[in-house]
């Protein structure tokens, strides 16, 4: 992982809140935020409609100033600094490309602003369409391109500065699914080609963890856990984030014993299993569980398993099934299995299965 050192990073907010409106009309957007983002990473603000990623990210870019505390670019504050005085460019969801120019005239508009020379603006044009994969095209308006297309003119057109840091604010929303998939390796390739810092704003965790660097789970106004996609969707610390990343099967366990961060953890059926992290919780405390469905194998009911469960549905997707099952207490448990040839499973509903789990695959939450 990157070093996350203050003093190389490219984006910090220290102690950053914001508040919209003012008496019972208050809105605490952000809630003393503080984040540094290195140089040349790819960073992402994942989170739920209205948890503050793209508040915080209209900070960074100057569209909005912070209520309370700083952000700085390159260890400049730059708080109180308009848009156009900080070293970052925007790509919005809506691309807000010139209906009126064309692709070269788009990427250029900002050179012009510069004051660049026609030379150097014309050599830096046909660069961005090289970089974008959109050479040739750069006599066309934006009617006449797909979706895609314009999406990398929008691209290119914020490129062009080169700016210290790009911001996308949910760029790929609009896009189909397959041209979604392909937009987010591309926009992967174009960050490490050019080495500027990304910080990128989706709900899509998908895509967060297919593109990152770095996530930061947003929720209320607050950044609840910042890691790689690896330690966000393998250790994750708080329930929210065990949620709201990918899916996972919940538990309560009692702690029987603890050392060194891990935690061994009574299950609700007596069985006794290690957990990793144990995030505050001390032996005797009840904690809660995660438990990712693929982790979870099938053995036979009263073979010793440490859970068992009855199935109740089976949904068949291609390369994985799903198998939702029933625990003895009620509470629904899911099973993902990869179709791989000789490892097919085919219960049926009001089969009853015993459940198993490697050493590794429970992780205590903190709440």
């Amino acid at each position: 992982m990157r070093s996350t050192d203050t003093v190389r990073a490219a984006v910090e907010a220290r102690g950053v809140s914001k508040q919209f409106g003012a008496g019972a009309d208050a809105v605490l957007a952000l809630d003393d935020v503080s984040l540094a983002i290195p140089r040349n990473e790819f960073f992402t603000l994942l989170g739920p409609s209205g948890c503050g990623k793209t508040t915080l990210l209209r900070l960074i870019a100057g569209f909005e100033q912070p209520t309370r505390g700083d952000i700085l670019l390159e260890g400049a504050p730059v708080t109180g600094l308009p848009p156009f005085r900080r070293p970052v460019n925007t790509v919005f969801q809506s691309y807000a490309l010139f209906p009126h120019m064309t692709v070269a005239e788009n990427i250029s508009f900002g050179l012009e602003m510069q004051k660049i020379g026609k030379a150097e603006a014309a050599a830096r044009v046909e660069e961005m369409l090289r970089l974008v994969k959109m050479t040739g095209l750069g006599r066309r308006r934006p009617s006449q391109l797909s979706g895609g297309q314009q999406q990398r003119v929008a691209l290119a057109r914020a490129l062009a500065n080169r700016p210290k840091v790009l911001l996308l604010d949910e760029p790929l929303s609009a896009l189909d699914f397959k041209l979604r998939k392909e937009m987010q390796i591309e926009l992967k390739k174009l960050q490490l080609e050019t080495g500027i810092t990304f910080i990128f704003v989706t709900h899509d965790q998908e895509e967060a963890l297919t593109m990152s660097d770095r996530i930061a789970v947003m929720e209320r106004g607050r950044i609840l856990q910042v890691g790689s996609p690896t330690e966000i969707y393998e250790h994750p610390t708080r329930r929210f984030v065990a949620d709201f990343i990918g899916d996972t099967n919940f538990l309560e366990a009692k702690v029987v014993g603890a050392e060194g961060g891990a935690a061994r953890v009574r299950l609700p059926s007596g069985a006794e299993l290690p957990a990793r992290g144990l995030n505050g919780a001390s032996a005797g405390a009840t904690v809660t569980i995660a438990v990712r469905p693929e982790r979870v194998g099938f053995a036979a009911p009263g073979a010793g398993a440490p859970l068992e469960g009855t199935v109740e549905t089976v949904v068949y997707f291609g390369t994985d099934t799903l198998f939702h099952l029933r625990l003895p207490d009620g509470k629904p448990f899911v099973v993902r299995a990869q179709n791989r040839e000789g490892a097919r499973r085919s219960f049926a509903p009001g089969d009853r299965v015993g459940l198993t789990m490697p050493a590794d695959a429970l992780q205590v939450l903190a709440d």
